[in-house]
């Protein structure tokens, strides 16, 4: 369990692809989710697939990239993406983060 937010910021962006750097060196394991917020006040999940050394890593993100900015706060979240599983869930629609889509109400 994290106690200490590791908080990191974008430096890169192409595409779905960004690169995130975390100045006090500690950097997220491959998989793990990273919360960006957003201007909109949505936040977008990155999931990270690489380690660049120099204290970056390349991550995925699961929503559109348009609008984002360099320097952007980047949060690890200290997990991977994660979704809901369960007899609540048969039947219902959920995005690639575990949002539900089908305009059913919370899970």
């Amino acid at each position: 369990v994290q106690t200490k937010k590791n908080i990191g910021f974008v430096s890169q962006i192409i595409g779905p692809v960004l690169d995130i750097k975390f100045p006090d060196g500690v950097l997220p394991p491959i998989y793990s989710a990273v919360r960006i917020e957003t201007a909109d006040g949505i936040g977008n999940i990155v999931e990270v697939q690489q380690l660049l050394g120099d204290n970056k890593v390349r991550a995925v993100s699961m929503r559109s990239t348009d609008g984002l900015k360099r320097g952007v706060e980047a949060v690890d979240l200290g997990t991977p993406i994660c979704v809901p599983v369960g007899i609540t869930t048969l039947g219902r629609i959920f995005n690639v983060i575990g949002e539900p889509v089908d305009e059913q109400g919370d899970v």
